[in-house]
Parts: structure tokens; C-alpha cells; sequence
């Protein structure tokens, strides 16, 4: 099970964030996949590309920041921030 806190910050501020969770019997990469879709259905944004640096900072921090560079299309914000929390057990 995973569980991902989104942000998005626009202006140092937090405009919009949610928590997610995914328990799908698959590997870490499926869950992960799908707590991002959700949280860029909810949203409503497109899905970021991820960049050799998100994938470098999210497999040492658990977090990565996703700005202008990893999206095709022009954002209104500037920051989409996704970030692993700890389950309690």
C-alpha cells in the first residue's frame, strides 16, 4: 500500500492538495502510477513527465517537484509537488 500527499503551489502557497492511496497486488511502480493519475484527475491537470531528476530526488527523498518542464501543455500553476507518507500500522 501507498500513500501519496499531492500539491499543487502557485506563489509559495498551497492552491489545491489531496491524499491518496493505492493497494492495487501489483509492484510499487503500478501503485504510484495510479495515486499520481488520481491526483491529476483531481486536479484536473495533465499528467507530468517524469525527468531523470524527479526520478534521481523521489527515490532519495520520496518527494519530487514537477514544474513547467514536465508538462506538454502551459500549467497555471507552479508546482506539482507528490510525496510518499508514512502508513500507520
Amino acid at each position: 500500500m501507498i500513500k501519496i500527499w499531492g500539491k499543487i503551489m502557485k506563489n509559495n502557497k498551497i492552491v489545491k492538495d489531496a491524499v491518496v492511496t493505492s493497494n492495487l497486488d501489483t509492484a510499487y511502480q503500478d501503485n504510484l502510477k495510479a495515486c499520481i493519475n488520481e491526483l491529476c484527475n483531481k486536479f484536473d491537470i495533465q499528467k507530468p513527465y517524469w525527468l531523470p531528476t524527479n526520478l534521481e530526488e523521489y527515490n532519495k527523498r520520496n518527494k519530487t517537484i514537477f514544474n513547467y518542464h514536465n508538462f506538454m501543455e502551459e500549467i497555471d500553476f507552479d508546482r506539482f509537488v507528490i510525496e510518499e507518507l508514512d502508513i500507520e500500522k
